[in-house]
């Protein structure tokens, strides 16, 4: 299926100088936001409380965060997670109290704000007396979960992120360099880091927390970029074996403009689901949709004009694919 089919080749390798400096510029942005400002991680990294609370009707999620608000608390993450009634609440560290202490200065907040009171409710035989936030003499809300998360699994999570991404590259390079040649496995990369870089750039410059999902968005980025450098690096080796009257630069523009319906296609397409999770999809999946949002848009760029241009920087040349016959001279040399 193609929406539009170019007469003529587009010369995208004209603007190779420019598109390059550009994400020079993109990038070296992103590194200057990551040094200076860092990435904001969520208490999956860096370790807090998780509370988990279920309330008899609908939560109101403004309300809860504005109890917490209240306590000084400016690092918290509120969401819905299962049904309506069910509140996942994340909170920041506390070096001054414990994960059971702030649990319940929390919970007693919020029960204030749902106008209700604790009450000493029986435990089971063997178990203490339970405090449960009752209005009209029934439960109102009902604290369901306490977790605590040190702060030594948060950097064992960043120790197995970073091996991850690690290892996610270091296969494509040895993908690309097995089934390609090393220019394009060095281009690949290139243009793929070029891609995280500025995610992560951008979640450090505004300060958008970066937790668990938003990492699984990053490796999803990695793999949906270097297809699309995939899908572009065969149709140009498909051109070194056909287009024998044809310059280097010539045959990357036709490889592109050739590719170029159907890369349109697969991001808009693409682009439509991650859009609905970024605006329905909740405060759970915002994120990691706003993370996918930012690599599909510079995924589209860096595969036609970051990693091409760099192609033609490297030296890739026509026999890289295809070997040059032995002349009839050459089989007569002893």
């Amino acid at each position: 299926m193609e929406i539009f089919h170019p007469k003529k080749d587009i010369p995208f390798m004209s603007y190779g100088k420019l598109t390059t400096f550009i994400s020079l510029v993109t990038f070296l942005a992103a590194v200057y936001f990551l040094i200076a400002k860092g990435l904001h991680f969520g208490v999956d990294f860096t370790g807090g409380t998780v509370v988990e609370l279920q309330y008899t009707q609908n939560a109101n999620l403004e309300r809860v965060r504005g109890a917490i608000s209240k306590l000084g608390y400016t690092d918290v993450a509120v969401q819905n997670y299962g049904t309506s009634h069910d509140v996942m609440i994340r909170l920041p560290l506390e070096k001054s109290r414990s994960s059971a202490e702030t649990a319940s200065r929390v919970y007693a907040a919020l029960c204030t704000a749902e106008q209700g009171q604790l009450v000493a409710v029986p435990g089971q035989p063997g178990q203490q007396a339970q405090r449960v936030c009752q209005v009209a003499a029934k439960p109102a809300v009902v604290m369901k979960r306490i977790e605590f998360v040190g702060p030594q699994v948060g950097k064992e999570l960043v120790t197995g992120g970073l091996t991850a991404i690690a290892l996610v590259c270091l296969g494509i390079i040895v993908y690309l360099a097995i089934r390609f040649e090393w220019k394009f496995a060095v281009s690949a990369i290139i243009a793929n880091m070029h891609d995280v870089v500025i995610i992560l750039g951008c979640f450090a410059a505004f300060g958008w927390e970066f937790n668990l999902t938003v990492l699984a968005a990053v490796l999803a980025v990695l793999g949906y970029s270097v297809n699309e450098s995939v899908v572009v690096f065969d149709r140009i080796r498909e051109n070194f074996r056909k287009l024998r009257n044809k310059t280097v630069t010539e045959i990357i523009d036709n490889a592109i403009t050739a590719t170029m319906s159907r890369t349109i296609l697969t991001h808009l397409s693409t682009q439509l689901m991650v859009t609905s999770m970024l605006f329905l999809g909740g405060e759970i999946l915002h994120n990691f949709a706003l993370a996918l949002t930012i690599g599909i848009l510079f995924g589209i760029y860096s595969s036609v004009l970051v990693a091409s241009p760099l192609l033609l920087m490297l030296g890739v040349k026509r026999e890289d694919f295809v070997k040059p016959k032995k002349t009839e001279v050459e089989h007569a040399l002893p």
